[in-house]
């Protein structure tokens, strides 16, 4: 980690220039339709019906400055650490030692994951909490995700990212904290913790801490039914939605000139995820997950025109499968319906003292669809870390 460089945090506030705006509009209502294909479903695509209403609420109804103006209200910073600009949210809570909580997004998400989040975790009390339950948040955007661009170099694996997420903390003054998150988030903060083990007093992740390898057939006969239903759900993304890894870890720099060409190819890279990914499958994304939402965290991506860096570092700068060391620092999941973990596999990297199923609740996108119920189980790791202590 090289440090030697100017550590400056400066303030950030979300300013759009309005000729982007004008012209995300513009390129919305002249988008040239293709005709659907047979079938017109999900299997091949995104049903052109459902696409051209979004992108017609996106153009016509989406007001990205009321949006802007809400996120404005977020205190916002920007730094550089190795030459790489770094943007974050940083909510202190009133509480003077509330716990710093270190939460990081995944893709095709953003920090905007987190956002309705802040309210409950900072001011418990506002809430109908308890005021104990305060902690301060810390939340960045990945390098080459949103705010956190231009990309400037290789080399941002996750144990990169989890090195610069210490240093981000040092900056801030934090010396003990804990660390969340999902997707590249679940497999960022198990590294964090690899990173500093002596001050990360605990990790915890909702969906699966890394991908499963695979085991012998007693192995799985063994398995209970729910892991056994997680398995074969694996192997099923396997063969069928993998063609978006393998895009993206060998050309993201091919995906990313379409996606910073056409907002609606952004929409649909994107939406393809967020319908496979929530929970339950045959409910449409936007009602899960909410229109405004989607289409602010696909204006996010197009106004910062990061498709091709964020598919970059996500997925080309990694190499999956070994089993990273066990840091010892105690660790917490949360899997909701759509999740694979599957807690075997994943004991003897990580110091696993928490594991919750919900089988009938959420998907992979747990900060939007099961909020409450992962607010509390976060809580309730921290206090069982309080206890230990």
């Amino acid at each position: 980690m090289d440090t030697t460089h100017d550590s400056t945090i400066t303030s950030f506030r979300v300013d759009i220039p309005q000729a982007d705006i004008d012209d995300l509009t513009s390129r919305l209502r002249t988008t040239r339709m293709p005709a659907p294909l047979p079938g017109n479903d999900w299997d091949t695509g995104i049903p052109s019906g459902y696409l051209q209403d979004l992108v017609t609420d996106w153009a016509e109804d989406f007001d990205w400055r009321a949006f802007e103006a809400r996120l404005s209200e977020v205190p916002q910073f920007m730094t550089v650490i190795d030459g790489q600009r770094i943007h974050f949210a940083h909510v202190r809570s009133a509480v003077p030692d509330a716990t710093p909580v270190l939460l990081t997004h995944g893709w095709p998400g953003s920090f905007l994951e987190f956002l309705h989040l802040i309210g409950p975790l900072t001011e418990p009390e506002a809430y109908g909490g308890d005021r104990a339950d305060a902690v301060h948040l810390i939340i960045p955007s990945l390098p080459g995700f949103g705010f956190s661009t231009p990309l400037n170099s290789a080399g941002w694996t996750t144990a990169h990212i989890a090195a610069a997420w210490v240093e981000l903390m040092d900056r801030l003054g934090y010396g003990r904290f804990l660390v969340q998150g999902g997707d590249l988030g679940a497999v960022i903060s198990p590294e964090i913790a690899r990173v500093a083990p002596k001050r990360v007093i605990g990790v915890h992740i909702n969906g699966a801490l890394g991908f499963s390898g695979d085991i012998s057939e007693d192995d799985r006969a063994a398995m209970s039914p729910l892991d056994q239903d997680r398995m074969a759900r694996v192997r099923k993304f396997m063969n069928e939605e993998y063609g978006y890894i393998s895009i993206q870890s060998t050309r993201p720099g091919l995906v990313g000139v379409a996606l910073a060409d056409s907002p609606v190819a952004q929409l649909a890279w994107m939406l393809d995820k967020f319908r496979s990914w929530t929970w339950p499958l045959e409910t449409l994304p936007d009602e899960i997950l909410g229109r405004e939402w989607i289409l602010a965290n696909a204006s996010l991506y197009w106004f910062t025109a990061s498709g091709g860096s964020s598919a970059y570092v996500g997925y080309a700068q990694n190499s999956w499968g070994a089993t990273p060391a066990n840091s010892g620092v105690p660790t917490a999941a949360i899997q909701f319906a759509h999740d694979v973990g599957i807690r075997s596999q994943f004991i003897q990297a990580n110091t696993i003292v928490r594991w919750n199923d919900f089988e009938d609740h959420g998907g992979h996108f747990a900060a939007l669809e099961e909020p409450e119920l992962l607010i509390n189980d976060l809580r309730g790791f921290l206090h069982q870390l309080k206890e230990k202590d």
